[in-house]
C-alpha cells in the first residue's frame, strides 16, 4: 500500500513527469487525497522544484487550496495573490482518502468534489486576464502531510461541454441537437435516478391513502423499505387518516432525492411522520433544526421554508449512495427476494436472480423502458436476457443494488472488459465510468491494441478510445514490432493513428511498413521489400482488397523527405513503386526535395517536408568508450557546448543514484566522467528480503531512451560481474528486463571495457530510467555484493 500513494511533506511539492496538460492552458486533473485540510495544486508553465513552495515563487501560476484555513475555506491564487476566498466547509477529509478534480481552460477554473471529473462541481471562476501557457502540475502541501493517490490527467474538448451530453445509453443514443426530445424522455444520465419515480405509478407496488381526502400516494416497497421500517406486512396500502400530503411528500421526497423542504412550523409533524416509519436520518436533521430555533429564533423567517439534506457519501448523484436509502438492507432484500418482481434470466444459462425492477431502472433508462414500455417484459415477472455473459452480468447486478465495484471480483481485463460492455448495453454509465478508468489503471502494452479494437466500436467509450490511440501514436515502433494486434484495428482507428499529431518514431520506414501490413491484413510482421516481391506476380487490388483505397491515402502521410537518400533510390527502383502510382509520386517528390531543395509550393507547411515534434534523435553504438552515446550527449547540453560532466553542470540534465549512500567510492559521477577511477562500486542494500547491488539513471521527466545498446567498463577490482540485468522503468518504480546476463564471463580484466545489444520487443520501447541490478555475487568473495563499474553508457533513439 505504501507504494500506492505519493506522500508530500510541508512546504514541499511534488511534479511528476506525467502531470503535465497534453495541450497547454487546457486540461483537467482527478485525483485522491487524505488530508485534513490544505490540499493544494499549483500550474505552472514550467516545473518547479521539490523544495518549490507556491508562497515564494515569483513565477506565472495559479495555485488552488482546497481546505484552506483550518478546512473552511476555498481559495484561488493568481501569481501569489488571493482572487477567490470563498466558505467551504469540510472539503478535506482526515480519516479517508477523498476525491477530487480540477479543469481549466483558458482561465475558466472549475473545481468538483467527486470521482468522476465534470460532475458534483463545487465552484467555478473565470480570470479576466487568464494564462493560456500553464501546463505543469504540482502536488503541494501546506503545515500538515498530504496523501495523494489515482493522480490523472486528462485532456479537454474545444467546447466545455460536460462529460454527461457525450454518453451514450445501449441502443439509446443522445444527441445534443435532440435537446427537446432529450429533455422529453428525461435521458439526462446526470439527472436520472430513483427522483424519476417520485410519486410515479410506474413500477410503483404500495400506495398511501392520505388525509381526510385520502388522496393516493404510490411509492416502491424495496425503497422504503431499506430507508426505514414501513411494516408493510401483506397490505400493499398503508392508510394515514391524520396525515397531510405536504409532510408525506416532504418524507418521501428526501426519500427518493436525498432533500427536502417544509415550513418550519410543520418540521415537529415531518419529524414525528419519518420517527414513525424510522427514516433516522431525517429525524436527527429536523431534531438538529429545531434545536438550532429554540436557541435563535430569528433564524428563520416566517413563511420560508426549511431546506433538509441528506449528506452526500457517494459520487453518483440521484442514485443509491447519496440517498438515505441502507445499501445493507437493499443487499440483504437481494439476498432474500423479499418484495422482488421479477426473475432474471439468460439464454442458454438460466436463472440468475430475483431482483426489484425499481432498483433496476433507477439506475439504467433502457431498464426503466424495458419495464414501463407496455410490451412483454414490463407485463411478466419473468425476463430472459439474449447474449449476456452471466457472471459478468451477475457483477453488474451487485453494482446496481450497492453502487460499488468489488475489485476482488473483477480478477481480468476479459471480465471488466465484459461489464463494459454490459454497463454500455444496458446504459449504466457510472458502472461505465468505474470500469474505463480500471482499463486504464490496469493496462499493459500487449493489452492497447486489443482493447482499442473493442471499444473504438462503442460510442460511449469516446475517451478511452482516444487515450489508447496516443498511447499507440508515441509507442509507435513498439506497437507495430511487438505483433500484427494492430492490423485488426478498423480503418478509422488505423487511419486516426497514423495522421496523429504525437505520432513518435524512429523511421519513417517503419510508417510505410505498418500502412502496408495494415493494407495486407497482415499475419507476421514484414517489411516493404516481401510487398516488393509479391506484387511483382500480383496486383495491388489483389494484395490490399477492400483496402487498397485506405493504403493509397495513408501513404501521404509517411514524410518520405525525411528518408535517407540511398533508401529513396532503393524505393524508387523498386516494383512497389511502378505498380502504384500515389507512391511513386510521393518517391520522386522526396527525391527532388533532398536532391534539389525542389519541393511543392507549399512545402514550407506541408507536414511531409517538416520534422515531427517527437522526433527520435538516434545515438548509434560504434565503439566502447565513444562519445555517440546518451550520456555523453547530455553532458553537452544536448549538442549545444562543449562537454562538461553532466553531474557537475550548472544545470543538470540527468541524475544517477546508486544502492548505497554516497561516499568516496561510491560517487556517481565518476559513471560518466570518462576518466578511469580504480575503485568505484554500488554496495549492497536489502530489497525484498534479498541483498541487491545497482546503479541507476535518471534521464529527467522531458526525455526518453528507446535502449539498443550499452556499455560498462570494470574498475581496478577483480570483482567481475557474472550475473545481472538491465532494466528500463517509466517510473522509477516497476521495471522491465532489457537484458539478461547470467554467467556471463564477458568481463575478465580490471579496466576492461564490455558492450552489448538490447534486442527484442522492450528495446522498442521508450524508458525515462534505467538501471544496471547485480542479481548474483560476483567474483569477488570477500564482498561478492559489490557492483564494481567506473563507466557506463547507453545508445538508442532519444527523445
Amino acid at each position: 500500500m505504501v507504494e500506492k500513494f505519493l506522500t508530500v511533506p510541508p512546504f514541499e511539492c511534488a511534479w511528476r513527469e506525467d502531470l503535465k496538460f497534453q495541450e497547454a492552458g487546457r486540461g483537467c486533473v482527478a485525483f485522491d487525497a487524505f488530508a485534513c485540510n490544505d490540499v493544494t495544486l499549483v500550474f505552472r508553465e514550467n516545473v518547479g522544484s521539490q523544495g518549490y513552495h507556491y508562497k515564494r515563487d515569483s513565477s506565472p501560476h495559479y495555485t488552488i487550496i482546497l481546505g484552506s484555513h483550518r478546512n473552511r475555506r476555498l481559495r484561488i491564487e493568481v501569481n501569489g495573490k488571493t482572487v477567490v476566498d470563498e466558505a467551504g466547509v469540510g472539503l478535506c477529509c482526515s480519516n479517508s482518502f477523498q476525491s477530487y478534480w480540477i479543469s481549466i481552460y483558458d482561465g475558466f477554473i472549475s473545481i468538483g468534489n467527486g470521482k468522476y471529473p465534470f460532475q458534483d462541481v463545487v465552484f467555478q471562476w473565470s480570470d479576466s486576464n487568464p494564462n493560456c501557457n500553464v501546463q505543469y502540475i504540482g502536488l503541494s502541501s501546506w503545515d500538515k502531510h498530504v496523501k495523494y493517490r489515482n493522480v490523472n490527467v486528462l485532456s479537454l474538448t474545444h467546447s466545455l461541454m460536460p462529460l454527461s451530453k457525450r454518453m451514450f445509453f445501449g441502443d439509446y443514443q443522445i444527441e445534443e441537437d435532440d435537446v427537446a426530445t432529450y429533455k422529453q424522455l428525461h435521458m439526462d444520465y446526470d439527472k436520472w435516478g430513483l427522483n424519476n419515480f417520485l410519486e410515479s405509478w410506474d413500477l410503483s407496488d404500495m400506495i398511501f391513502i392520505v388525509g381526510p381526502e385520502e388522496r393516493p400516494v404510490p411509492a416502491h416497497k424495496p425503497i422504503l423499505a431499506a430507508s426505514g421500517n414501513f411494516n408493510f406486512c401483506s397490505s400493499f396500502v398503508i392508510t394515514l387518516p391524520n396525515v397531510s400530503y405536504p409532510i408525506l411528500h416532504a418524507l418521501l421526497h428526501y426519500i427518493y432525492t436525498g432533500w427536502t423542504q417544509i415550513p418550519h412550523e410543520q418540521l415537529d409533524l415531518l419529524r414525528a411522520l419519518s420517527l414513525h416509519f424510522q427514516v433516522m436520518p431525517l429525524v436527527k436533521q429536523c431534531e438538529e433544526v429545531m434545536e438550532r430555533f429554540k436557541v435563535d429564533n430569528k433564524l428563520f423567517d416566517t413563511g420560508k421554508n426549511v431546506e433538509l439534506t441528506y449528506p452526500c457519501i457517494g459520487p453518483h448523484r440521484s442514485t443509491l449512495p447519496s440517498l438515505p436509502v441502507s445499501i445493507q438492507r437493499l443487499g440483504q432484500l437481494k439476498l432474500s427476494g423479499q418484495y422482488s418482481d421479477v426473475d432474471i434470466y439468460i439464454e442458454n444459462y438460466g436463472f440468475v436472480a430475483r431482483v426489484h425492477r425499481i432498483v433496476l431502472s433507477l439506475w439504467s433508462i433502457p431498464f426503466a423502458k424495458m419495464f414501463t414500455n407496455g410490451m412483454s417484459e414490463s407485463m411478466s415477472s419473468e425476463v430472459t436476457l439474449r447474449d449476456v455473459p452471466p457472471e459478468a452480468f451477475k457483477v453488474m447486478l451487485d453494482f446496481l443494488y450497492d453502487g460499488q465495484l468489488n475489485e476482488k471480483v473483477i480478477d481480468s481485463g476479459s471480465m471488466l472488459l465484459q461489464l463494459l460492455l454490459l454497463a454500455d448495453r444496458f446504459g449504466v454509465t457510472f458502472l461505465h465510468q468505474e470500469c474505463c478508468k480500471m482499463l486504464l489503471e490496469g493496462l499493459s502494452q500487449d493489452s492497447v491494441c486489443p482493447l482499442l479494437h473493442v471499444v473504438s466500436s462503442i460510442p460511449s467509450c469516446t475517451l478511452v478510445k482516444e487515450t489508447l490511440q496516443r498511447r499507440i501514436s508515441m509507442n509507435f515502433d513498439y506497437f507495430i514490432s511487438a505483433s500484427t494486434d494492430f492490423v485488426l484495428l478498423d480503418d478509422t482507428t488505423f487511419f486516426d493513428i497514423v495522421k496523429h499529431p504525437n505520432l513518435t518514431v524512429t523511421s519513417e520506414e517503419k510508417v510505410l511498413n505498418a500502412i502496408l501490413m495494415f493494407g495486407m491484413n497482415a499475419k507476421e510482421l514484414f517489411g516493404w521489400e516481401v510487398v516488393d516481391q509479391l506484387i511483382i506476380n500480383s496486383k495491388p487490388e489483389v494484395l490490399f482488397g477492400e483496402r487498397i483505397q485506405l493504403v493509397y491515402d495513408l501513404l501521404s502521410f509517411v514524410r518520405f523527405p525525411l528518408l535517407q537518400h540511398s533508401l529513396l533510390d532503393k524505393l524508387q527502383n523498386s516494383n512497389i513503386v511502378r505498380h502504384i502510382p500515389v507512391l511513386q509520386s510521393l518517391v520522386h517528390e522526396a527525391i527532388n526535395f533532398v536532391e534539389h531543395q525542389l519541393g511543392r509550393p507549399e512545402n514550407e507547411i506541408n507536414a511531409r517536408f517538416q520534422h515531427r515534434r517527437s522526433s527520435y534523435k538516434e545515438l548509434q553504438y560504434i565503439c566502447d568508450g565513444d562519445d555517440h552515446g546518451v550520456l555523453y550527449f547530455a553532458g553537452t547540453s544536448y549538442g549545444e557546448h562543449q562537454w562538461v560532466n553532466p553531474l557537475l553542470a550548472e544545470s543538470k540534465k540527468i541524475t544517477i543514484t546508486a544502492s548505497s549512500p554516497h561516499s568516496r567510492y561510491t560517487d556517481p559521477k565518476v559513471l560518466v566522467s570518462r576518466t578511469y577511477q580504480g575503485t568505484c562500486f554500488a554496495g549492497p542494500r536489502l530489497e525484498n528480503g534479498h541483498n541487491c547491488s545497482w546503479w541507476m539513471v535518471d534521464l529527467g521527466q522531458d526525455h526518453q531512451l528507446m535502449c539498443n545498446y550499452y556499455t560498462m567498463r570494470q574498475d581496478g577490482s577483480k570483482a567481475f560481474p557474472r550475473h545481472w540485468n538491465i532494466q528500463g522503468s517509466a517510473d522509477g518504480k516497476s521495471w522491465r528486463d532489457l537484458r539478461v546476463h547470467e554467467n556471463d564471463r564477458t568481463t575478465c580484466k580490471p579496466g576492461q571495457f564490455a558492450s552489448w545489444p538490447i534486442v527484442g520487443p522492450n528495446a522498442l520501447l521508450p524508458f525515462r530510467y534505467f538501471r544496471v541490478v547485480l542479481t548474483g555475487p560476483t567474483t569477488d568473495t570477500t564482498n561478492p555484493w559489490n557492483f564494481c563499474i567506473c563507466y557506463l553508457e547507453l545508445y538508442g533513439y532519444f527523445l
